[in-house]
């Protein structure tokens, strides 16, 4: 669609002045109301890839108080997830802003384009598919001069990787406001911790762990594949038991961990080592291993040990600790959100301890920050602020990848070297079909190429 001027003024030029005073507003604790919202200050939306989390970052978008937001296009290949996405969001308090007549819900794979066709520039599209489609899908909206919130992580391997950082670059000559999902960076109560450790209140930082130890998590472990759906759209419908589609449980789990965890140390690991294995898999119906342990080391030596496990019956522990030579901390604790941040005297960190806490958050309600990463988006792109999450959240998914590959090739592994890996997981992603073949393959009885540490040493599977 064309960029409509008013009085002279482009769409953008009145984004940023409606913007600024949306921004200014929000900040003085005032909603804007929507009276006074016309339809060139109202940023458009369009939903690629309408599964929970999908759901959630629309329902995050529509709930922001930076101005009028307003759902008009959504995009899936499957009929029923786009069916039961929408139905959710008309049930919820932001359903007078979803206008998405059934001429504007699309399904197959061309449905990004479509659903991205009906946004203006400057308008914004979230790309929550899985993860394999995530530089196809952005390519698209550089192209269309959309804005862009998508979910971690933005790469899967190497290939692609290399190709988001490129488009990231891209995306900034073009003034584009770009969001990554990895909202814990957007936490405030995370923030203050950040702010105390960097003031010295643990000393100096010795070391950082962070486990996800849970039962079955999500998409992890899929069934046969059943009668009825092909084979390409099951692996897409299961796609975190698929390295392909998601970089499996490894990445898509684990990389809040292991992106809070930097963040906190200020800088990215160069290297891992790590080990695990398929304990209790009832057949190779999808490529995980149930149990992983990596070592990251980071440039001056400090290291991240990071623990995930997905075996039900098995002690549970979802958290990320950081050690000092003055104290330990509670960088997150039951959960993404709330954070639960603390700072105590010394290394047990026992929860019940309550002598020993230093710090912590003054209130038990902490803002959300799944709602945050969207206020600050929002704000950056109503006041036309520099905003670019993509090459952090490319960063993380990288290092993520290479602890992943780490254990399933039983190698240790630079960041370099998983920068270079030449392995694409799926190289013709961008030309997949509702009829095209899968990107792995299962054998006659029906199981899918698992990694082979020691064995399979330069590639996961």
């Amino acid at each position: 669609m064309s960029d409509p001027t008013t009085s002279g003024l482009s769409r953008r030029d009145l984004l940023k002045k409606s913007g600024q005073i949306a921004a200014a507003s929000a900040l003085a604790g005032i909603a804007i109301p929507h009276v006074h919202a016309g339809e060139n200050h109202t940023i458009q939306l369009a939903l690629v890839g309408c599964g929970g989390r999908g759901t959630g970052a629309a329902e995050n978008a529509l709930s922001t108080k930076l101005g009028p937001t307003k759902l008009v296009a959504m995009a899936d290949v499957f009929t029923d997830r786009l069916s039961d996405s929408y139905k959710q969001l008309k049930d919820t308090g932001v359903a007078g802003q979803v206008d998405v007549p059934e001429s504007r819900k699309f399904i197959d794979f061309e449905a990004y384009k479509k659903a991205m066709d009906c946004l203006r520039p400057g308008d914004v599209v979230m790309l929550t598919t899985p993860p394999a489609f995530r530089w196809v899908h952005f390519t698209y909206a550089i192209e269309k001069g959309l804005n862009v919130f998508m979910e971690k992580p933005v790469a899967v391997d190497g290939p692609s990787a290399r190709k988001m950082f490129k488009l990231g670059e891209e995306a900034k000559k073009k003034n584009l406001k770009v969001g990554v999902g990895l909202m814990c960076r957007h936490c405030a109560v995370r923030h203050q911790l950040l702010d105390r450790i960097r003031s010295g209140q643990i000393g100096d930082l010795l070391l950082l762990r962070a486990y996800r130890l849970a039962g079955p998590t999500a998409k992890e472990s899929a069934p046969p594949k059943p009668d009825g759906i092909t084979e390409l759209l099951h692996q897409i419908r299961w796609f975190h038991s698929f390295l392909w589609a998601s970089g499996g449980c490894y990445s898509d789990f684990l990389i809040h961990h292991i992106d809070e965890c930097c963040w906190m140390k200020g800088a990215w690991p160069v290297s891992a080592k790590g080990s695990g294995g398929r304990e209790y898999k009832n057949g190779d119906h999808d490529q995980n291993f149930d149990t992983y342990s990596i070592e990251y080391t980071f440039g001056d030596g400090t290291k991240l040990y990071l623990e995930g496990r997905t075996i039900p019956g098995c002690f549970q522990d979802f958290a990320s600790y950081a050690h000092g030579t003055k104290g330990g901390a509670w960088i997150s604790k039951d959960g993404h959100s709330p954070a639960k941040c603390r700072i105590f005297k010394g290394q047990k960190m026992e929860k019940h301890d309550t002598k020993e806490i230093v710090w912590r958050y003054p209130s038990k309600d902490e803002p959300n920050p799944y709602q945050l990463e969207w206020d600050d988006l929002m704000a950056a792109i109503r006041g036309d602020k520099p905003y670019n999450e993509v090459e952090r959240g490319t960063e993380a998914s990288l290092v993520s990848a290479m602890g992943r590959m780490a254990a399933h090739t039983g190698q240790e592994l630079t960041r370099d070297q998983m920068f270079r890996c030449e392995h694409e997981f799926a190289p013709e992603v961008d030309k997949l079909t509702m009829d095209s073949p899968a990107p792995v393959q299962a054998d006659k009885e029906g199981r899918y190429p698992v990694p082979q540490p020691g064995r399979k040493r330069t590639r996961e599977f």
